[in-house]
């Protein structure tokens, strides 16, 4: 989900991936209105930015999934390629220190 924040207007000014003040209203990446946003104002394909604003949710849910698999032990951590263990360990350390208030696969399944 994205953000957008409005002027006096009604027109999107700019888009968040979190809630923040003035950017409550939420809409999804594919969304026409955002769309157009995205062509009046950024210089390259708006589906390359649209995947770029998207990466990050899916990034938590694919760490979140992976957690899950490995707690039902359908997979072992240590079958997964070295780079990706310290890649995944050290995530998971960042986001412990962020707190709990992100979305987490558990919350959807």
């Amino acid at each position: 989900m994205l953000y957008v924040e409005r002027d006096e207007a009604g027109n999107i000014v700019s888009l968040h991936n979190k809630p923040e003040t003035g950017a409550d209203e939420q809409k999804t990446v594919m969304d026409e209105e955002v769309i157009k946003f995205l062509e009046k104002n950024i210089d390259t394909d708006p589906r390359i930015q649209l995947l770029s604003l998207s990466d990050t949710g899916i990034i938590r849910i694919l760490e979140d999934l992976i957690d899950l698999l490995i707690r039902k032990n359908i997979i072992l951590f240590t079958e997964l390629p070295e780079q990706a263990q310290a890649k995944i360990s050290d995530r998971k350390m960042l986001r412990e220190g962020i707190g709990p208030d992100h979305l987490m696969v558990d919350d959807i399944l």
